[in-house]
């Protein structure tokens, strides 16, 4: 098989993952503009008849039972940027020492955290839920990102970055006076935009769609859920034959994650090649 034959494979493969992944996404936005009596209609059309965004206001409004949907979409940018920020900022420290500092046992922790990537999460859900209710921590925002700070997975991307990065330069810095702190924040950090903007991009994506954590972490305070926990409140009321708005309100939760990702996808492809070169 030539060159150009194995592209338009490759090409002919990849449209049709794209068209299997962006069809439910076009159903969920056509269906949200729908009217209550064209939701339940049994044809396929992906063009609502008559068009309206009365799903959408009535949904920002808070519905019949008059929730606080602003506020949950405010919960949800705050703990999402808050907790992205202190991902990185602990990641980066953790991954620098292993990767570049003499740490004691280093090989030893290296594994241990890796070992953690393989337990699911739900198994340390009752441990945890239970650890931040005697901290007080439960019904408040802490609760709803500190446990990301604890993940493996951005200390493992970052170290392999910072594994591969040249010593030459390290070592230059250092003849100029630098020592291992400035090393870290005015070498490594500037040279490691790319991998930085993936992990941040990731972990945004996680906390801001996370909604079993959430849901809990909030101790049944309305005023304290996430938007993707809250969409969990609005199912009540007339939201369970509604349809319609259901999707309306799903569109909302998509629209901040999807506008990062478009924003930040070129930094993420060119952060994961480095990575995978290095």
């Amino acid at each position: 098989m030539g060159t150009k034959a194995k592209q338009a494979g490759l090409i002919l493969i990849a449209t049709v993952l794209g068209i299997f992944f962006i069809v439910p996404v076009i159903w969920m936005v056509t269906i949200s503009l729908k009217s209550d009596a064209e939701a339940f209609l049994p044809n396929l059309n992906f063009i609502p008849d008559d068009p309206t965004i009365v799903n959408y206001t009535d949904a920002l409004s808070g519905g019949d039972l008059n929730v606080p949907i602003l506020r949950w979409i405010y919960n949800s940018l705050l703990v999402s940027v808050a907790g992205t920020l202190i991902v990185l900022a602990v990641d980066a420290l953790a991954a620098y020492g292993l990767a570049r500092l003499d740490v004691p046992f280093k090989k030893w922790l290296l594994s241990l955290f890796l070992s953690t990537l393989m337990i699911p999460g739900i198994i340390w859900f009752v441990p945890q839920y239970v650890l931040f209710q005697d901290l007080g921590l439960i019904g408040t925002y802490h609760a709803f990102y500190l446990p990301f700070t604890s993940s493996a997975f951005g200390v493992f991307l970052l170290y392999q970055f910072f594994r591969g990065f040249p010593k030459e330069l390290e070592e230059a810095a250092h003849i100029d006076g630098a020592n291992k702190w400035k090393i870290f924040y005015a070498v490594l950090l500037p040279s490691s935009k790319s991998i930085l903007s993936t992990l941040a991009v990731l972990t945004f994506m996680g906390i801001f769609n996370d909604y079993i954590w959430p849901f809990y972490a909030s101790g049944g305070n309305d005023t304290m859920q996430t938007l993707t926990s809250g969409i969990a409140v609005m199912t009540q009321g007339s939201y369970v034959n509604s349809p319609n708005k259901l999707m309306a309100l799903s569109t909302i939760a998509t629209i901040p994650v999807l506008v990062v990702f478009l924003l930040a996808q070129k930094a993420i492809v060119r952060g994961i090649t480095q990575s995978g070169i290095k």
